[in-house]
């Protein structure tokens, strides 16, 4: 979606700053931008270089509209991302390098660049309007100032937890099984090792279903859905599982979990990433959740792994933050989803 043969349009940008279409010769400059950022706010860095990589020009980049500023020396010092992420959904990323003077009116320009470039995005899709999705580190009182002087406004908390594993945890019987009535299995695969469609129509439905009473639900495209999680660096049809129950005699979709490969931490190690798990409201307080997540332990053991992550929302109204605690997930940090609703008619 981003045209390299053009160079965006900034307004307001304070002088000596030049915006640019980002090419791969920003890629180092982009990661070394964003874990500065990362770490003047949580004293460490997690930035996964191949991620960055791929929304930056790779197989993510064509659903983002994106700019880079240039300092009067040349240096990068701040990157915006508009992501059109879903119909009615538009995440919206705005990085600046922590010692950048005139921080508060680059912001300023990126972010009102941003809501152009949604909206461009959303007459594209003949949509009425779209939601601007933004984050920021709870302990980052400074994107938050920006996010509140641009107009949105703060809708949820999210615990980034991690829990470590042992690498016993893979052997058999080390982890409690489902119980009687529950089962796990991953999604099938095809002879040439591609996932059975049925099987993947099936964990987009069960995330969908699960989370229709969730904060902030809304209906993603099966397509849509399938594109999103296959640009991550991380995905493999192998961290796909579902979750089954048996219903008077008939076995039938529970739940559903999707994980996703960590780049490896400061001891060179990976991890695994809970991206989605949802378990169907007919299910529930069958022990599905447990049966999920100690499949993705176990697996994660086996392969050598040495934690696993995932986020959950800090009020979330099935309690899930206690379950994970309960089960050895610690909270690393918080982070924060801003929101912005906007129409075509804004602009």
């Amino acid at each position: 979606m981003t045209d390299a043969s053009e160079t965006p349009t900034v307004t307001g940008l304070p002088s000596g700053l030049s915006p640019r279409t980002p090419g791969l010769e920003d890629h180092e400059p982009v990661v070394a931008l964003l874990a500065a950022h990362q770490r003047s706010v949580r004293g460490s860095s997690s930035v996964d270089p191949a991620a960055v990589a791929s929304a930056l020009t790779g197989t993510a980049s064509w659903t983002r509209r994106q700019v880079v500023l240039d300092d009067a020396a040349g240096r990068v010092v701040a990157w915006a991302s508009v992501h059109d992420r879903a119909a009615g959904r538009t995440v919206v990323d705005v990085t600046l390098v922590p010692d950048l003077p005139s921080g508060d009116a680059t912001a300023a320009a990126l972010f009102a660049w941003a809501e152009t470039a949604a909206l461009e995005i959303t007459r594209l899709r003949e949509l009425d309007g779209t939601q601007l999705d933004a984050s920021a580190y709870a302990d980052d009182e400074r994107q938050r100032t920006w996010l509140g002087k641009a107009g949105y406004r703060h809708t949820r908390t999210w615990l980034q937890m991690s829990r470590p594993v042992p690498p016993e945890e893979g052997d058999p019987g080390a982890l409690p099984g489902p119980r009687e009535g529950v089962t796990v299995r991953r999604v099938a695969k095809h002879d040439d090792g591609l996932p059975v469609a049925q099987d993947l129509q099936t964990v987009h439905r069960m995330l969908e279903e699960s989370f229709a009473d969730h904060f902030n639900s809304y209906r993603e495209s099966f397509p849509e859905f399938l594109q999103r999680l296959r640009e991550d660096p991380g995905h493999r049809w192998d961290h796909w599982w579902i979750a089954e129950i048996d219903v008077d005699g008939e076995q039938v979709p529970g739940g559903a979990l999707v994980s996703t490969v960590l780049p490896p931490d400061d001891s060179g190690i990976e991890g695994s990433y809970v991206d989605y798990i949802g378990v169907h409201r007919r299910s529930r307080g069958r022990g599905v959740a447990k049966a999920l997540l100690h499949t993705v332990i176990a697996d994660a053991a086996q392969r050598g792994r040495n934690r696993v992550g995932l986020e959950v929302d800090a009020d979330s109204p099935t309690g899930a933050d206690g379950l994970y605690v309960s089960m050895g997930w610690e909270t690393k940090y918080r982070t924060e989803s801003w929101h912005r609703d906007v129409t075509v008619g804004d602009a």
